[in-house]
């Protein structure tokens, strides 16, 4: 289960933000709307420990993440969250197949080749495991970033802003594909968005 409880975040001691206490369960999606500036990708950045509250907590299977240390919280978002930011963020020098065994390593696991290829082989994109990033196109790079959120088999995958600069045939791969992914390890999937064609895709809605 993934919650927060009274969760603030301030930027300067006038300007803070308030978010509505959110339970997620195993195995659900969600979706967390808002127009720009309602602070969706801050609490993006909160639920994944990226960022520390101010006032409150976050959550994750009783392992509350704003009392962990940094080494810690480290260690413990690279094995059970994902994140599919809206920018890549890969290492450029390295090809796909070694960004996705370093995740592997800042999780402090081993490399796991075979799950390497499994992931890559169910996203398609099995033939650019010995490419580098800037060799691939803007939805193979997209493919691979969510393969890196998904290469520890996290308890929650947070996506942000998956499909802002998408048309409408992607937009539905995208989804799909992330709930898919999401279902296969009974993650919590939970996408951030202002995008408002995804607001029929998804039963459970957070509004900001």
């Amino acid at each position: 289960m993934l919650e927060t409880q009274n969760l603030k975040f301030n930027y300067t001691a006038n300007d803070y933000l308030e978010f509505p206490d959110i339970s997620c369960n195993a195995g659900e999606h969600w979706l967390l709307l808002g127009q720009s500036g309602s602070g969706k990708t801050t609490l993006l950045h909160l639920l994944a420990g990226l960022r520390m509250p101010k006032n409150g907590s976050v959550i994750l299977d009783k392992t509350v993440l704003n009392e962990l240390s940094a080494s810690q919280l480290d260690r413990f978002r690279g094995k059970h969250i994902g994140i599919v930011f809206q920018q890549s963020h890969f290492v450029r020098s390295l090809t796909v197949l070694d960004n996705l065994a370093l995740a592997q390593r800042l999780a402090g696991s081993k490399v796991n080749l075979d799950r390497i290829h499994s992931i890559l082989k169910q996203l398609n994109i099995a033939h650019k495991l010995n490419s580098k990033p800037e060799k691939l196109s803007v939805g193979e790079q997209q493919r691979v970033a969510i393969a890196r959120a998904l290469i520890n088999q996290p308890s929650v995958i947070l996506a942000d802003e998956p499909t802002s600069a998408l048309d409408d045939v992607n937009t539905d791969k995208v989804i799909q594909l992330l709930k898919e992914q999401a279902a296969a390890v009974d993650a919590i999937l939970l996408i951030v968005t202002h995008d408002n064609r995804l607001k029929t895709k998804f039963d459970k809605q957070i509004l900001l």
